[in-house]
């Protein structure tokens, strides 16, 4: 008897091989993770499948980036999980990994979107509010979506750390680096066939960007994935807001360099008219490009 209750206890205090041992992280995680399916059902289960876009103007796709975005924000605002009510809401976990993805994804849209359009041959010709001739609905849009990608990698590079914890560091690093390398190519991939019904994200080579545009887009979650698990994943290093914003920004910064080393180096994977053509000393956001979808 007594035997069995202790092999109990031990079992049910064991930490978790997929989820967060931080209490604040684990809730968060799993908030991002369960809400994920409210805003994709809007999306790709409703809006696409029965071409509501058809009908939609500015109003209705920036209508759509907000009632996907905004409750992300509101939800945990309002219905604190249990691990959050004792602390303070910016040392919330939650909190955290919002300024970090919102950072994150918001020099993605605002910079990389371009490489999209000169090295990848992509364009937007939905109606739509812009930014830095970027809609404004793929800055909402982008937040959620790289919320559940980065949680996502969190919960299996964890659970991969415990399954390869008894190898030399060396083979640990080795089989991390593949599995980052594999899951961030497998994300974008999965993206660009997930949003390819809607008529009015276009490639001039679809078939080209499945195979190397996709590995172009991982290029982001090569660096990020690895970053955004770092935040309060070791015990008694928690995070603060000014810590999550740097780090996210300089993540951004690697992305950067990366992708315009390929673009110099490498090129457009597609013919590009020359009307959509990066002036070569200058970066594609650059005065000169304004005109690009």
């Amino acid at each position: 008897m007594g035997g069995k209750k202790e092999s109990s206890s031990s079992s049910s205090s064991s930490p978790s091989l997929w989820l967060a041992s931080n209490p604040s992280k684990r809730w968060g995680e799993l908030f991002f993770l369960f809400y994920t399916p409210f805003w994709l059902t809007i999306c790709l289960g409703i809006v696409v499948p029965y071409k509501l876009y058809e009908s939609f103007t500015e109003w209705e796709y920036l209508l759509i980036g907000l009632v996907s975005a905004v409750p992300s924000f509101l939800l945990p605002m309002l219905f604190v999980g249990k691990a959050d009510r004792s602390l303070c809401w910016k040392d919330r976990y939650w909190v955290k990994a919002s300024v970090w993805t919102i950072l994150f994804s918001y020099v993605g849209n605002y910079f990389w979107t371009h490489y999209f359009f000169t090295v990848l041959g992509a364009s937007y010709t939905f109606p739509s509010w812009k930014m830095n001739n970027v809609p404004h609905t793929t800055f909402l849009l982008t937040h959620v979506c790289f919320l559940f990608y980065h949680v996502g990698s969190n919960m299996t590079l964890r659970r991969l750390r415990h399954s390869i914890a008894d190898m030399p560091k060396q083979v640990q690093l080795l089989f991390e680096a593949a599995w980052i390398l594999a899951f961030a190519y497998f994300i974008a991939y999965l993206e660009t066939v997930a949003i390819s019904n809607f008529p009015y994200y276009e490639f001039v080579d679809r078939a080209i960007m499945y195979k190397v545009g996709c590995l172009f887009y991982a290029i982001y979650f090569i660096v990020s994935f690895p970053m955004f698990l770092r935040i309060d994943e070791k015990p008694g290093d928690a995070w603060d807001l000014p810590r999550a914003a740097i780090d996210a920004l300089g993540a951004a910064m690697l992305v950067t360099i990366i992708l315009d080393l390929w673009r110099i180096f490498l090129g457009p994977i597609v013919p590009i008219p020359e009307t959509k053509q990066c002036i070569q000393p200058g970066l594609p956001w650059f005065p000169g490009h304004d005109n690009l979808t």
